[in-house]
């Protein structure tokens, strides 16, 4: 089925998050790139100037010719774009996404700040696409056809990829997961190198908080106007160590069905259900399981499906539970701007942008 193209916003653009939105979207069928937004140290400058470009592709020559605008929706400079995916700082979404809500944007925000918010969806479009239904009961969407959806933590989401078909197939009891995380997760500069080289940092500010925290809203189920949170035990230990992209994850698991190897590594390849979505970020296989004893492997293994696939390898009895396994994603691209995109294409699809602006009760009567 043929996509209308339409005009996307990109706020906190000039940030680490920011440049990948602009990496993905600058040749995506689906979207354009008409706005781009940053704090008040560079707007008005042209996003050349007030960006300090650090992907490994280039800067496009239109993107870096716009000029960057204020981070509201009133000192938009000309149409402000109805769907505006977000690279902000928590504390600042908490005060700026519900403003574009409320203009009638789908803010589709990588932030945390609304994670777990109970009318805001947490959404992996493979795991939990149905959840999206939580925007029709927001009180932007009445009052302006606007809403939030957002996006897991960076290391929740190649998680919870691993888990949703195990889940599916044999309940989860419990779990423990250690993860050797990115510095490319802390943004830029992130983590001064005299902190991180030779070193690994055992702590993560919130970090293991909103992973406990997104694994139970993400494998949960919705009933009605809220999640039911899924019933089940999760430790995790999270570490900074001296890697550049790439968050390794270490999980042991406890079923409440017993489950062969065979069994495990089947569910794992079984495991599209976007398929035949003909979505442009989506994966063909979002688990990878790799027979290899020494892998994944975060130099070797990051991009695979474009950086949009979770690599699993070691699966191996566990001793106090059940299996463990070791997992990697990719955290700039599955981890933060690919999981937003992934998540527009979705509501594309399902024709969630197709009244940005119009209320829900307008709406009614249109029809």
């Amino acid at each position: 089925m043929d996509m209308e193209r339409r005009k996307v916003g990109i706020l906190g653009a000039t940030g680490m998050v920011g440049q990948r939105f602009i990496q993905l979207l600058s040749n995506h069928p689906w979207f354009e790139i008409a706005w781009l937004a940053a704090s008040d140290r560079s707007a008005g400058k042209t996003f050349g100037e007030a960006c300090r470009w650090k992907l490994d592709t280039p800067l496009p020559a239109k993107i870096a010719a716009m000029t960057v605008q204020p981070n509201t929706p009133e000192g938009c400079v000309g149409e402000l774009p109805k769907i505006i995916f977000a690279a902000l700082d928590s504390d600042i979404a908490k005060e700026l996404e519900p403003k574009f809500a409320a203009a009638g944007c789908a803010v589709i925000s990588n932030s945390s700040a609304f994670r777990m918010v109970t009318d805001v969806p947490l959404v992996i479009p493979e795991v939990n696409a149905d959840h999206l239904a939580l925007i029709e009961t927001q009180s932007w969407r009445k009052q302006s056809g606007g809403y939030i959806v957002t996006n897991p933590n960076c290391s929740a989401i190649g998680l919870v990829l691993a888990l949703k078909p195990l889940e599916e197939k044999f309940g989860i009891d419990s779990l423990f997961v250690t993860t050797m995380q990115a510095v490319s997760g802390a943004g830029y500069p992130g983590v001064p190198s005299l902190d991180i080289l030779g070193n690994v940092v055992p702590f993560i500010k919130n970090e293991e908080e909103k992973m406990q925290e997104e694994v139970g809203k993400l494998l949960g189920r919705i009933s009605g106007n809220h999640i039911e949170m899924l019933d089940a035990k999760v430790s995790a230990h999270c570490n900074r160590v001296a890697v550049e992209d790439g968050h390794t994850e270490c999980v042991s698991i406890k079923f409440r069905k017993k489950a062969t190897r065979e069994e495990i590594l089947a569910a794992w390849a079984e495991f599209a259900p976007l398929r035949d979505e003909q979505l442009p970020t989506a994966p063909d296989q979002p688990v990878e399981f790799d027979e290899a004893v020494d892998r994944p492997q975060p130099r070797l293994d990051r991009m695979r499906g474009n950086g949009m696939a979770t690599t699993v390898g070691r699966l191996r009895e566990c001793a106090l539970l059940d299996w463990k396994f070791v997992l990697l994603s990719h955290n700039t691209i599955r981890g933060a701007a690919g999981a937003a995109l992934l998540n527009a294409e979705v509501l594309a699809r399902a024709g969630k942008f197709d009244n940005l602006g119009v209320p829900l009760k307008q709406m009614a009567v249109l029809a």
